[in-house]
């Protein structure tokens, strides 16, 4: 049996989007989280973190500093007795990256390759799985991967395809998801 999945974008969702966040003492986590990402994994839900890095590409931190807090996060989920199976990142940035980093990737949002490779890696089911972002690249990422429950955290930009429910927060989001979906 696959497995099902509710990928959460970090910065926006997990905590609060300060802007290119690379220590602790910046991460502010969103308010009810912790509830939300127990009651996820209460059903049956595997989390997974899917995020975007861009200030790894502009030089504004390195890896092990993004590693570093990344571990230092987990840890707080694990205090708080949640679970998450895995954290994918893209480093790149087609645009504004330096060295290495400057690529036109298929795992940056809007492209779905972190949500592929995850997948392919742990047995998801995409189609069973669920996409929640704060930014219309995240709901377009998930909807290029093959995901049929898309949440977009805060207001409601421009839903043309009308294919993503608008939220004020992933405590939000899962009240309505188990409330409203057959799963």
């Amino acid at each position: 049996m696959k497995a099902k999945v509710f990928f959460l974008d970090r910065d926006g969702v997990i905590n609060i989007d300060h802007g290119y966040i690379s220590s602790p003492d910046s991460f502010d986590f969103v308010p009810g989280v912790f509830d939300a990402c127990r009651t996820i994994r209460k059903n049956g839900y595997e989390i997974i973190v899917v995020t975007n890095q861009s200030g790894i590409a502009r030089g504004y931190y390195d890896e092990t500093a993004f590693m570093s807090l990344t571990t230092w996060m987990l840890g707080e989920f694990e205090k708080e007795r949640v679970n998450i199976k895995a954290v994918k990142y893209c480093p790149h940035h087609s645009k504004h990256g330096e060295g290495k980093y400057l690529l036109d990737c298929s795992c940056r949002k809007p492209e779905p390759g972190m949500l592929l490779e995850a997948a392919e890696q742990f047995d998801i089911s995409l189609s069973e799985s669920v996409m929640v972002g704060d930014k219309l690249s995240d709901i377009e990422a998930g909807r290029r991967a093959g995901i049929s429950h898309l949440y977009k955290i805060g207001k409601d930009e421009e839903n043309k395809e009308n294919d993503y429910v608008t939220r004020d927060n992933l405590h939000d989001v899962v009240i309505h998801f188990f409330s409203h979906s057959d799963k």
